[in-house]
């Protein structure tokens, strides 16, 4: 039996992960929710290292950056106005990068964020982020039917351990596996760190 092959393989697709010099890149969700809020997420803080190093080769690069940040309740989980409503110091923007706030997981969702890559003029499009099955994933998917080609950087990204329906429970690492091997199969390029991806 052959071994199973990706969609994207299947069409001949390139699998290189986009450029640097190429790309925008898109830092989803990287607040302190999940650092220390209700959402905290396991072993958020090798992804939040890894997110800043994708960062930092960006600036490096003269990458375009934005910055996603969900916009909850006050009070609440993602509160704007609290601290668990703020981007991580480690990967907070920078200069003139600019903070796009949404309501929904898909960041394309009654936002201005497909006005702002028009006004850039770049179609690949860089994500790291959080959760790798919510926001990450959604956003990903929309980008597809909006033109756009995503690389997802794999170790700059991750998820909590959810429940099973009918029981048990799917880990975190497992659940991120299983959603960037599902958004392979069509939706992005996979690249495991920064340092995989092309200046």
């Amino acid at each position: 039996m052959s071994s199973p092959k990706t969609l994207l393989e299947m069409s001949g697709a390139s699998l290189i992960p986009s450029a640097l010099s190429q790309s925008v890149i898109i830092s989803i969700d990287c607040q302190n929710e999940y650092v220390n809020g209700g959402i905290a997420l396991p072993d958020i803080t090798p992804a939040l290292e890894e997110a800043a190093r994708v960062l930092a080769a960006g600036r490096k690069a003269g990458t375009p950056i934005l910055h996603i940040a969900h916009r909850g309740r006050a009070g609440g989980a993602f509160d704007p106005d609290g601290p668990r409503g703020q981007i991580v110091d480690l990967v907070r923007p920078e200069g003139d990068e600019a903070v796009i706030w949404k309501p929904l997981p898909n960041a394309f969702a009654n936002t201005d964020l497909h006005q702002a890559l028009q006004k850039i003029g770049r179609k690949e499009l860089i994500l790291i982020g959080f959760q790798t099955h919510m926001c990450v994933s959604s956003t990903a998917r929309a980008a597809l039917d909006l033109g756009y080609r995503c690389t997802i950087v794999d170790k700059a990204s991750g998820t909590r351990d959810l429940p099973i329906p009918g029981g048990g429970v799917i880990s975190a690492p497992d659940l991120h596996r299983a959603s960037l091997a599902a958004l392979a199969d069509r939706f992005a390029i996979i690249a495991p760190t920064a340092a995989d991806l092309p200046v």
